[in-house]
């Protein structure tokens, strides 16, 4: 392995995962804002996932609740 896939696969790469009840099922708009769910910041998408799936199970009953993987290293580091 080079340094440079070293590197690159020691990067932090942070995930904010959220949810809560959306105004149609179609779409990403949340009926109350202030009242959505932030599950957390994770330093992997692996880790992201399991706490996505972890409360995406957890509300599974209302339809009308979805939770997001926000890959916030993207926004970080553009390249």
């Amino acid at each position: 392995m080079s340094d440079h896939e070293h590197t690159r696969e020691s990067k932090q790469l942070l995930h904010l995962v959220f949810g809560g009840e959306l105004t149609n099922l179609g779409g990403a708009e949340f009926r109350d804002p202030k009242a959505i769910d932030i599950v957390g910041i994770f330093p992997n998408y692996a880790s992201a996932y399991a706490a996505w799936k972890a409360k995406a199970q957890m509300t599974v009953d209302n339809a009308m609740t979805r939770y997001f993987i926000v890959h916030m290293h993207r926004f970080m580091d553009p390249t």
